[in-house]
């Protein structure tokens, strides 16, 4: 019988991310891993198998935590306008980090080769636009949003404007810069 597990495994899937945010894929080593979640090596394979492993577990908790944050804040019914330009401000972490998207920036680091990761970004931007097109739409059928017509491309600029501000934070930009950006796009709608 195998000693039983010391640690919390979605515990250590949540500190991770934060490691793989802050480091990014190619400057995490399992090592700086072991020692950032407090693990054993042997813990640390036998419940993730590799980096990788740790790594695409991490992105999906962060794709998870997105959409859940975005449902909870754009699907209740009253205005629409504030609640987009808060959550445009709260996925790029603009006034609180300059880290950017975790998925940008993984998407940007991986996923010319990286298949895993490259399902895990589209799903995840798919979620985001889905949301902003569905919020859009309510927005258009109470008379708030009158700036555009479709929905769809609408939420499209939308999400472009949400990773080049995401881009535009980690590249150490102005925060103001950013915000101004997605303020207007939202004041478009």
């Amino acid at each position: 019988m195998g000693r039983p597990m010391k640690f919390e495994a979605d515990a250590a899937i949540d500190r991770a991310m934060e490691v793989f945010w802050r480091r990014g894929y190619a400057g995490t080593t399992p090592q700086a891993l072991v020692d950032e979640l407090g693990i054993g090596k042997g813990s640390f394979y036998n419940t993730f198998e590799s980096k990788h492993g740790l790594f695409t577990l991490a992105l999906e908790r962060y794709k998870d935590n997105r959409i859940a944050y975005l449902r909870d804040t754009l699907e209740p019914e009253g205005p629409l306008r504030d609640r987009l330009d808060a959550a445009m401000r709260e996925l790029t972490g603009v006034g609180r980090h300059q880290q950017g998207c975790l998925m940008v920036n993984a998407t940007a680091e991986l996923t010319q080769t990286d298949e895993a990761v490259a399902a895990i970004a589209d799903s995840l931007f798919t979620g985001i636009e889905s949301a902003f097109r569905d919020a859009i739409e309510r927005g258009q059928s109470t008379g708030e949003f009158t700036g555009v017509q479709d929905a769809q491309h609408a939420a499209a600029s939308l999400l472009t404007t949400l990773i080049g501000s995401s881009i535009l934070l980690k590249m150490g930009t102005d925060p103001e810069r950013a915000i101004g950006a997605m303020r207007d796009a939202v004041l478009a709608l």
